[in-house]
């Protein structure tokens, strides 16, 4: 169990079929949020608050936007996060655009790998 705990964000979500992946995703950003917010497990987070209406800073937004980073191997927006404040928003960036490729079905994986493939027309 030690070495799960010890795997990244990514590692984890690529292990998981896709219809756990979001659970996966969500329970990251969560635990980052409680832990910048030095919350505890029974205390509610609302995923429709504005950040800054739980009591984030741009400082603190920015070190979970470095930590997201880090485990999840991808770069994440500071606009989107300082311009769509809220969980429910991030969420969806992460899983749509970010992650889009660990959150598509195998046809969306599919035809990407053969657009891939397809020389480009002249």
């Amino acid at each position: 169990m030690k070495l799960v705990e010890n795997m990244l964000a990514i590692e984890r979500l690529h292990e998981l079929p896709l219809s756990e992946r979001r659970e996966e995703l969500e329970e990251l950003v969560v635990t980052e949020f409680r832990t910048t917010l030095m919350m505890t497990d029974d205390e509610d987070l609302p995923f429709d608050m504005s950040y800054f209406e739980l009591g984030f800073t741009s400082l603190g937004l920015t070190e979970i936007k470095e930590r997201l980073e880090t485990q999840l191997g991808r770069r994440v927006s500071t606009n989107v996060l300082f311009n769509s404040p809220t969980m429910e928003r991030l969420l969806a960036y992460l899983a749509d655009e970010v992650l889009a490729d660990l959150f598509q079905g195998r046809e969306a994986t599919s035809r990407s790998a053969d657009l891939r493939v397809r020389p480009a027309s002249r």
